[in-house]
């Protein structure tokens, strides 16, 4: 994913805004070249050895998400045995539809503070912070004797949850090397698929309640770890913490070799330069702004490049949810009897895990090799394909047509597998990728708190379109209908943003909303930007400025 050139924090450096006479500054201007893709790249090794701090940081911080996997899987084990009252603990259809839909709307009330405190206080101290409601939450349910407590744990779990869910794709947004971004941050559903696994096994064997004690585990071990990687050198510069900056740049390039520059800097000091200037750019700005912190964010928000990208988020997780991607997970045991399944539930929801964790490895793969426009239409002609067919032998069942019942089964996971292609990790993925950084923490919290209450509402109309639609085959063929709707939607709106620098989606935003007959944003040529300078930029580098961005043009 994103094969981009420059570094991964030059990514971050925004234009440095206008003058009052509508000219940029000659600093400002060199900034923005620098990022080209004849900038800080071509002093960086490209090897496996040198991404070794990245992939650690990145493991570390992803595992939290074993346990908003084993969150959003629970219901499905937990629903059946509180249903046919095999526990000590019974509850009705509408009380164990709140239990599995109710962690989903305390998300967005997570993600939003969440968004504000990834910011305050940096992107790892949020994920510290969030094991508190997380561990309360698992500790309520285990000992829950009554369906408020199990519904008040399942809040817990939602709010923790969300606070580090987004801080940690962030902070990969951060840390991450262009070429690999996209790879890194799929290791976050990746981590979460395999907390959907081990969920449903546990589900298999234990009690609900030996479950919930067991996911504590997941949260401490990582609570744990966490503390030996740095916080994102981004966010400590733009706080004024430039020696812990420093420090973390260090660290993430501590495999780097030296570069070879006139000044023999190591190229985190060279990312440490321009990240300051780009703090010292915004400060004299906000220093000129008689806006307080909070009025400039709501502006940014209000720009093109916050609600655009905001607007086409929420159409793409719509499709998302109510294509059924969420209520197979949410309701996958009670889904498989309906489907009048004759395989054991738990297996077939562990083999629905599986196919996500599996699909989440090779997804990777994926949104590094091919653009998202494809792989997200591709992931909804699929879905509707395999829908409709398992709606199909869902409903010749039930009539007596066909006794296959091992067909709806083959099709739905082959229904996990191709939504696993495109349309369930690109929407989060992209949640980090569509904004600039002055908004990215509220903006990616934001989207994920839309994305959260779509979620719900698509959980809370399962049972009543089931029955309105007549049992499971209807649910299936509407979710059919759904998925093909979405092809349009991704063909008309969805941008592609596959191999665009951070900046140029930023750009794309500022002129386009609908991707069919965009306009073609044509940047100013660099080479007269480069001769109106003031001359003392030197000759080799102006020509590689000039070389990278007329190719990039």
């Amino acid at each position: 994913m994103d094969p981009i050139s420059a570094s991964c924090y030059s990514l971050h450096i925004e234009d440095g805004g206008l003058k009052k006479d509508g000219i940029r500054k000659q600093e400002e201007l060199f900034v923005e070249m620098i990022v080209s893709n004849a900038s800080l790249s071509r002093f960086e090794a490209r090897n496996v050895k040198t991404l070794i701090p990245q992939i650690i940081a990145t493991a570390i911080s992803a595992s939290f998400h074993l346990v908003v996997g084993m969150s959003l899987a629970y219901s499905a084990i937990l629903v059946p045995q509180l249903e046919d009252g095999s526990t000590d603990l019974t509850a009705t259809k509408a009380e164990t539809t709140w239990i599995a839909s109710v962690i989903v709307i305390a998300v967005p009330i997570g993600a939003l503070f969440g968004g504000f405190i990834m910011d305050a206080k940096g992107r790892l101290n949020t994920i510290k912070l969030s094991t508190i409601p997380v561990l309360l939450g698992w500790g309520l349910i285990a000992t829950a004797n009554s369906v408020t407590m199990i519904l008040i744990g399942r809040i817990l779990t939602g709010l923790g949850a969300a606070w580090f869910s987004s801080p940690a794709v962030v902070y990969i947004t951060e840390i991450a090397r262009p070429d690999i971004r996209g790879s890194l941050i799929s290791s976050a559903p990746a981590f979460a698929s395999l907390g959907m696994v081990l969920a449903y096994l546990k589900g298999w064997f234990f009690s609900w309640r030996t479950t919930a004690w067991l996911a504590n585990a997941y949260v401490i071990i990582p609570a744990i770890l966490i503390m030996f990687i740095p916080e994102s050198p981004a966010w400590l510069v733009s706080k004024g913490r430039i020696d812990e900056a420093r420090r973390s740049l260090e660290w993430i390039n501590r495999y780097q070799p030296k570069t070879h520059d006139e000044k023999q800097r190591t190229l985190s000091e060279m990312q440490l330069d321009l990240l300051i200037k780009d703090k010292k750019t915004k400060d004299d700005e906000n220093a000129l702004s008689t806006n307080s912190s909070a009025g400039r964010t709501a502006r940014a928000l209000l720009k093109p490049t916050g609600i655009k990208p905001i607007l086409i988020l929420a159409g793409l997780f719509f499709f998302q949810d109510f294509s059924g991607v969420y209520v197979t997970l949410f309701y996958s045991v009670t889904f498989f009897v309906e489907m009048g399944a004759t395989v054991n539930p738990y297996l077939a929801s562990v083999l629905i895990g599986l196919v996500r964790f599996i699909m989440s490895m090779v997804n990777t793969y994926l949104l590094k090799r091919y653009k998202r426009r494809p792989l997200v239409m591709t992931s909804c002609a699929g879905m509707a394909v395999c829908m409709f067919i398992c709606g199909l032998y869902t409903y010749w069942i039930k009539t007596g047509s066909s006794t296959q019942t091992w067909i709806p089964v083959l099709f739905l996971l082959m229904y996990v597998l191709t939504s696993m292609i495109g349309m369930l990790p690109i929407p989060w993925t992209m949640t980090a990728e569509l904004f600039p950084l002055e908004i990215r923490g509220i903006g990616h919290s934001i989207s994920y708190s839309l994305a959260n209450l779509l979620m719900f509402a698509s959980l809370q109309c399962y049972r009543p379109l089931d029955a309105m639609l007549g049992g499971a085959h209807g649910i299936l063929w509407f979710f059919a209908g759904i998925s093909l709707l979405g092809i349009l939607y991704a063909f008309v709106f969805l941008p592609e943003t596959h191999g665009m620098k951070l900046k140029d989606i930023q750009e794309y935003f500022e002129h386009n909303f609908i991707f069919l007959g965009q306009e073609k944003v044509v940047k100013v040529e660099v080479k007269s930007r480069v001769e109106g300078s003031d001359g003392k930029m030197e000759p080799e580098l102006r020509k590689q400025l000039i070389e990278g961005n007329m190719a990039a043009a």
